[in-house]
């Protein structure tokens, strides 16, 4: 039952990790949003006939003059951003959760964007759906089938762009690596993306043709679970999405009511709009509405009353609260952060401040959030926004559109009522349960403001033990590294952690060994941190450590601390067993040129920092177990095999010398993680030129990693020397 209850631990982890980089990948095309609704909202504002005949604008305004022109043209561009979002997100989501070579992942989400809507224009052609003409048959539902990009297919809206975004982020992922037979090496590794994105979108498009009707009838099924229930839809609606802020999982939640037809639809100027953003947006562009839909904008419009007015007064209480000789700097804290909330509409200081502390406090404004967003459309309240409720958008899409379509003014009263509200409400708490809000915390504390990656640090605080001790190793190896700020960027080979750095002078070796590290090599801005095979564990281990650490992280000008425990990972082996008082002999897994350890193209190995061994300039490129044994891991690139032979001994198979970087290309593995090997099986083959060309050397080592100590190796052969012959002793 616990094993049982472990992976079902482990499974929620894993979907709510990929719901994070879904709702994380949303943030790119989401971005866009703010200058194409400014572009449209202004455009259209000062281009409507009533606002120009209403403020007696038409010498400056008016038809024919320069400003009408660009603001024509403004309003254009904006309205075109909205008029392709599908294929912004599909490029934008792929791009987002895309780990390596974006640029890749957003040309092969463009090609099988197009892919699949040309797969859904021919099957709708072929089932009559759309006519020789090219026109959309009176049977069909009004609104149902609509260009996009200028192909007609299903109105499938961001959906269909973020189906398109997380397939391809998925093939991608899997197959920007792949090793192709030789004879189709040239369409290998990130060439084969958007192959493989074209062949299995053409097929995507074909099962859309079955699929989407049945999914647009769910998707109108669930938005009327909201648009249904009236006011108490809205409220939910409200509270749910502020509730998911500290996960990061709000954009996930609210995005499909914003752009989609969860979010009701409308017939617009002929046109069928699906999503409430959208649809406030249609609105605002078209000369033909007297008052935008409160409807559509219930998943917005109550932003302003708490972003505005409500959690500035959180602010001011808390300040009120702070203590005598914190309040300076509390308030200069607060007020910034009270001014960005009420501006923009960027609420994570303040929230996350008061969540870090005291969770009561969030759980009231959720709460007051969602009663917030059910009172504007109680209100009728249609107030739009690009992506968040400051005093810009309510300017821009409430004040000067006019009382008449937007009803801003009820925002006014609300707003000041939310704002003694939060003041009396967080300040009674405050005091009561002695939150400990910026301005009270104890002396040796520093007054701040906190951050998602704080509250993110603190829930993984509360983890293991076992967590605790790898995030401690972690966060030792980005102090080495200089910070969080100073690493550009993280990978490994099989036995060293590889990380380019900003500044190299702030790189501490005397820390990084004290991590467990044997050996740290600086060239420049690239630093080798040499770990041994252990290395991809606690590569991941630090990129996960990276993603969450504050981005601000203590300067660490201490002696170094004492080495972290290392657990071994699943994959090592206990160090080996050598018979005492016998010599044990030691096969070549090549056909080459042997020479000894210390002679090796590398000072790694060559200093013998991961272990003693010998080398090999092979003639062949193959490679043979050279005695039987068992495969402990074979690196994802396929540069390097782990194996430990029968009587226990570990050894290290390194083909080439910085051929990490190549990707698994020039490789061909013949054997897998845990299976068992005898003398003179074929482990890998590898292409000796490809590797010449596009590597360091082609020095083939064979390090042995757990000698004991005192034991060394002793070479008995030189120069050539065939796969499997003896070459050396230990």
């Amino acid at each position: 039952m616990k094993a049982e209850g472990e992976r079902g631990n482990v499974m929620k982890d894993e979907i709510f990790s990929v719901l994070q980089r879904v709702g994380r990948s949303f943030m790119l095309p989401v971005a866009i949003l703010p200058i194409a609704g400014i572009l449209l909202g202004i455009g259209a504002s000062f281009t409507n006939p009533t606002t120009i005949e209403t403020y007696g604008l038409g010498g400056i305004l008016g038809a024919g003059t320069a400003l009408n022109a660009l603001l024509t043209i403004m309003a254009s561009a904006g309205s075109t951003i909205f008029g392709n979002l599908p294929i912004i997100f599909a490029v934008g989501v792929a791009i987002g959760m895309a780990k390596a070579e974006k640029e890749v992942a957003a040309l092969s989400a463009m090609i099988a964007f197009f892919v699949m809507h040309t797969a859904c224009n021919a099957m709708l052609k072929l089932g009559g759906q759309i006519l020789p003409d090219g026109s959309v048959a009176p049977t069909v539902l009004e609104g149902t089938i609509a260009a996009s990009c200028g192909i007609m297919s299903f109105q499938m809206g961001v959906f269909g762009g973020i189906i398109v975004g997380i397939g391809v982020a998925w093939l991608h992922n899997k197959y920007h690596k792949i090793v192709l037979p030789n004879a189709l090496s040239f369409f290998g590794g990130s060439r084969f993306v958007p192959i493989i994105s074209t062949i299995v979108f053409l097929f995507v498009g074909i099962a859309m043709y079955f699929l989407w009707p049945l999914a647009q009838q769910g998707i109108f099924a669930l938005g009327s679970l909201v648009t249904g229930t009236g006011y108490i839809g809205t409220l939910i609606f409200g509270v749910i999405k502020r509730a998911l802020i500290p996960f990061g999982l709000h954009h996930v939640f609210y995005l499909p009511f914003w752009q989609t037809g969860v979010g009701g639809s409308m017939m617009i100027d002929g046109q069928l709009i699906q999503g409430g953003q959208n649809i406030f947006f249609a609105q605002l562009a078209s000369p033909n509405v007297a008052h935008f839909s409160a409807d559509a904008t219930r998943y917005f419009s109550g932003e302003f009353i708490f972003m505005i007015f409500g959690l500035p007064g959180a602010a001011l209480a808390m300040y009120h609260c702070a203590r005598p000789e914190k309040k300076k700097v509390a308030g200069g804290l607060l007020l910034s952060a009270a001014l960005t909330c009420m501006l923009t509409g960027i609420t994570e200081p303040i929230e996350f401040s008061f969540l870090f502390v005291a969770p009561a406090l969030f759980a009231v404004q959720v709460a007051l959030a969602g009663a917030a967003y059910m009172i504007a459309h109680m209100l009728n309240i249609a107030v739009g926004l690009t992506f968040s409720g400051g005093l810009l958008d309510f300017f821009i899409f409430g004040i000067l559109q006019g009382e008449a379509k937007t009803s801003w003014m009820y925002v006014i009263p609300v707003g000041v009522i939310y704002f003694f509200l939060y003041y009396f409400i967080f300040r009674w708490m405050i005091q009561h349960f002695g939150f400990k809000t910026p301005g009270r915390e104890d002396d040796d504390e520093e007054t701040k403001l906190y951050t998602k990656a704080d509250y993110k640090a603190r829930e993984s605080a509360g983890g293991s033990d076992s967590d605790a001790g790898f995030d401690a190793k972690s966060a030792a190896i980005a102090r080495g590294l200089g910070s969080k700020r100073n690493i550009t960027s993280v990978d490994c080979c099989a036995t060293r952690l590889r990380c380019s750095v900003a500044d190299s002078s702030l790189v501490n070796e005397k820390l990084l060994k004290a991590t467990g590290a044997v050996g740290v090599i600086v060239k420049g801005t690239g630093v080798q941190v040499i770990y041994g095979p252990q290395v991809a564990v606690i590569k991941s281990n630090l990129e996960t450590y990276l993603e969450t650490a504050p981005e601000v992280e203590p300067e660490d000008n201490a002696p170094a601390a004492a080495p972290v425990e290392e657990r071994p990972a699943a994959a090592e082996v206990p160090a080996a067993t050598v018979p005492t008082g016998t010599r044990r002999t030691l096969c070549s897994p090549v056909t080459g040129t042997v020479h000894p350890i210390t002679e090796a193209p590398d000072e790694a190995f060559a200093s013998k920092m991961m272990g003693d061994g010998f080398f090999i300039y092979p003639s062949k490129g193959e490679v043979l177990a050279p005695a039987d044994g068992e495969v402990v891991f074979v690196f994802d690139t396929k540069h390097a095999i782990g194996m430990k032979s029968a009587d226990g001994m570990e050894y290290l198979l390194h083909i080439g010398v910085d051929t990490v970087a190549l990707g698994g290309q020039g490789f061909e593995v013949f054997v897998e993680s845990g299976q068992q090997v005898k003398k003179g099986d074929k482990l890998m083959e590898f292409d000796i030129d490809y590797i010449r060309k596009n590597a360091k050397s082609d020095a083939c080592l064979v390090i042995f990693t757990g000698l004991p100590e005192g034991t060394s190796i002793e070479m008995t052969a030189t120069g050539e020397v065939k796969a499997l012959d003896s070459v050396a002793t230990v």
